[in-house]
């Protein structure tokens, strides 16, 4: 079959689309035929070796969907047929793929694998960080960073959800337009802004209940200096560059909280893993949730979806199809 792997960690240019065997599924394992697969920051994280590949050759990608066509000793979760999507193991970036059954979820009847492929990883993300991190309530305020990005716009109509006030920073008129039909309520152009001035003007120096930051070092200080009394600073990336250490004596004033969270933790059982998945794709389906693809290209195009994600040149989601 063909895959993507890197034989190396660096540029985009690492990645070669290339003939692999075909995957066998063990014990506990279901053979999935992807058909969509979701790119996201995490991989080109581990290309560059900011968090490194455990070992090399490496086939990137943690989201995708797909047909199940076999199944190992021992599978209950899923049969062969089944249209199913999945997030959280290494290897999407290819035409098939073992994958452990219980992080499969079943596509409801009529969800394309598309939106499959669009909801896994980042949907669900974004609702443990808006539905798990703390309360919020209606009338709170909110900053998401990268409001434009995949993750960005999910957070933006989550937040509204519960009657958030949302904050974003995006680099663009262009990406402005998108946040704000999300829903965003102030857009903030960090080209041209500071947003650490822009928020403690518009808070009246009162701060923010919660920060969603996945840019990580150009932001993070400044953001601790955004947090209201008792605020919350979910660090869930860097795109920037990771965070150096911290002084805990920077969350002193203001009695703040800061969270390294990761999706994992926050779908730790196959019950949590299917509440927070078919929730998600609930909502998609009923429109109260809008997944914005801004680019789609061919598997072997995977070094081109790199390259625009890294450089800032696409919004939404980016799709690979075999």
């Amino acid at each position: 079959m063909k895959a993507v792997r890197a034989h190396e960690v660096g540029g985009p240019d690492v990645l070669c689309y290339e003939d692999v065997p075909e995957p066998v599924p063990g014990p506990g394992e279901a053979l999935v035929d992807i058909r969509s697969i979701g790119v996201n920051y995490t991989d080109v994280s581990s290309r560059r070796g900011t968090n490194p590949p455990a070992s090399l050759p490496w086939t990137p990608g943690r989201e995708a969907a797909g047909i199940v066509t076999a199944v190992g000793e021992g599978v209950s979760e899923v049969a062969v047929g089944e249209r199913v999507a999945y997030a959280m193991h290494t290897g999407s970036y290819a035409e098939q793929a073992a994958v452990p059954a219980w992080l499969l979820v079943g596509l409801p009847e009529g969800t394309e694998f598309a939106t499959g492929a669009s909801a896994m990883l980042q949907g669900m993300t974004a609702h443990f960080l808006v539905f798990g991190i703390t309360r919020l309530n209606p009338g709170d305020q909110a900053l998401v960073h990268a409001g434009a990005g995949g993750m960005g716009l999910l957070l933006i109509q989550m937040l509204k959800r519960l009657g958030v006030h949302v904050y974003t920073t995006v680099s663009t008129e262009a990406k402005g337009e998108l946040a704000t039909q999300a829903g965003a309520d102030t857009v903030i152009y960090y080209t041209r802004q500071d947003f650490e001035e822009e928020i403690k003007k518009a808070t009246g120096g009162e701060g923010l209940r919660i920060i969603y930051d996945a840019v990580g070092q150009t932001t993070f200080a400044k953001g601790l200096n955004c947090l209201g009394r008792r605020g919350y600073m979910a660090l869930y990336g860097q795109a920037s560059g990771p965070v150096g250490p911290i002084d805990s004596g920077a969350l002193r004033n203001g009695s703040l909280f800061l969270t390294r969270p990761s999706l994992g933790d926050y779908t730790a059982t196959r019950e949590e893993l299917l509440q927070r998945a078919n929730e998600v794709l609930s909502w998609v389906n009923s429109g109260e949730l809008d997944l914005h693809v801004g680019l789609r290209l061919p598997l072997s195009e995977a070094a081109e979806a790199h390259r625009q994600l890294e450089g800032r040149e696409t919004t939404g989601k980016i799709l690979l199809t075999p």
